[in-house]
C-alpha cells in the first residue's frame, strides 16, 4: 500500500512558507503522493449540487481563495526531490487543453518525472463557464477528448486531433513529458461514467469514499465499482491489472470515530489500529494507493496530524 495527501489550495496549504515546510515534511515522513485540489474562481452564486456533502453546498464558497493547482505543484516541485505530485484533482473543463498539457509537461519536466495527472470532468457549473469552459452538458465526451488530446500530444512528433471538442494539428509539442510513454493520469469519479472512463482512458481510478450518493465506505461497494473500471478495460482491449486502484478518503482521522452511514463508525476513522484494518480489508479488493485529507487548523497541527499517521498507521504497512 503506498499512501498520499490532498490539500485544499487555500487555507494552511495556500501560503508559501507553510505550503513548502508541510510538502518537505510529506517527504520526510515518507508519502508517495502529494496531492492539491483544483478551483480556479469560486462564482457568488451556485446552484450546482456539490457531490460530496450531504446538503449538496459547497463548503468553500466564501472568500473565493484558491491557488492554481498545477502551478502549486510547481512550487512543490522546486521545494521537494522525491514526493510525487498529484492534481487531485484537475477539473478537465477548467482549462483549454493544448495549454493544459503544456502546463502538465511542464511541471513533470520540471520535477523529473514525478506528476500523476489526477483529472475529473467537474461538477460546478457556473466555475466552468466563468472560464469558458464546454457547456456543462457537454463535460463528459469534451473531458475523454482532453485526455486523448493529452496523450497524443505528449507522445506523438507531429501531434494532430480532429475532433467534436479538440481540434489542432500542423505544431510541435516539446518538451514532452519525462515519464514515458506518458505521465499516468488517474481518472477521478464514482458515478457510471467516470468508472468506464477509467477504464477506458485512464491510467489509474482514483474515486472519493465518502460520496454520500454514491458511497464506497466498504470493501464490498469499492470492490464492485473496481470491478467496473476493470471490466470497461478489458472491454477495451486493454489490460486491467495495469489501471492502479486508488482512492481518497479525505475524512480519515485518528481519534474519536465519526459516525458513518446507519448510525455505524464511518470507515477510515478511530483508533489507528481500526483505521490500519480498514485499509487492510480494502487492500485484499485492490486498493494500491491511499490518500487522505490532510488540511490541519495551523501549520503545527497539519504537521502533528501527518506524523501521527505515518507513525501509527503508515508504519504498519
Amino acid at each position: 500500500m503506498r499512501f498520499g495527501l490532498h490539500f485544499g489550495s487555500r487555507g494552511t496549504a495556500g501560503g508559501p512558507d507553510s505550503l513548502k515546510a508541510i510538502a518537505q515534511s510529506a517527504e520526510a515522513l515518507g508519502y508517495e503522493h502529494f496531492g492539491m485540489s483544483d478551483h480556479v474562481v469560486v462564482a457568488t452564486d451556485v446552484e450546482s449540487v456539490y457531490p460530496y456533502s450531504e446538503t449538496g453546498k459547497f463548503f468553500a464558497q466564501d472568500t473565493g481563495i484558491s491557488l492554481e493547482t498545477v502551478t502549486a505543484l510547481s512550487f512543490v516541485a522546486a521545494a521537494t526531490s522525491r514526493i510525487r505530485l498529484l492534481t487531485s484533482v484537475l477539473v478537465l473543463p477548467h482549462r483549454q487543453p493544448v495549454l493544459a498539457a503544456k502546463m502538465l509537461a511542464t511541471v513533470d519536466v520540471l520535477s523529473k518525472g514525478r506528476l500523476t495527472a489526477g483529472v475529473g470532468i467537474g461538477w460546478m457549473a457556473e466555475e466552468i463557464a466563468l472560464l469558458g469552459g464546454p457547456a456543462f452538458k457537454d463535460r463528459a465526451p469534451a473531458s475523454e477528448e482532453y485526455i486523448e488530446a493529452f496523450r497524443e500530444l505528449w507522445t506523438a512528433d507531429k501531434p494532430a486531433k480532429h475532433g467534436v471538442h479538440v481540434n489542432f494539428d500542423n505544431m510541435l509539442f516539446a518538451p514532452k513529458p519525462e515519464q514515458t510513454p506518458h505521465l499516468p493520469i488517474w481518472v477521478g469519479g464514482e458515478v457510471q461514467g467516470a468508472l468506464k472512463r477509467a477504464g477506458r482512458l485512464g491510467d489509474g481510478w482514483y474515486p472519493v469514499a465518502a460520496n454520500p450518493r454514491i458511497p464506497l465506505d466498504t470493501p464490498e461497494l469499492y470492490a464492485a465499482s473496481l470491478g467496473q473500471v476493470h471490466a470497461a478495460a478489458a472491454a477495451a482491449g486493454r489490460d486491467p491489472a495495469g489501471i492502479a486502484a486508488a482512492m481518497l478518503a479525505i475524512k480519515s482521522r485518528i481519534g474519536p470515530e465519526q459516525e458513518g452511514r446507519d448510525g455505524v463508525r464511518m470507515t477510515f476513522t478511530g483508533s489507528a489500529q481500526a483505521i490500519v484494518d480498514d485499509i487492510g480489508r480494502f487492500g485484499e479488493v485492490g486498493l494500491q494507493h491511499f490518500i487522505i485529507g490532510g488540511d490541519g487548523s495551523d501549520l503545527p497541527g497539519t504537521i502533528e496530524r501527518m506524523e501521527q499517521f505515518a507513525s501509527e498507521v503508515m508504519a504498519n504497512f
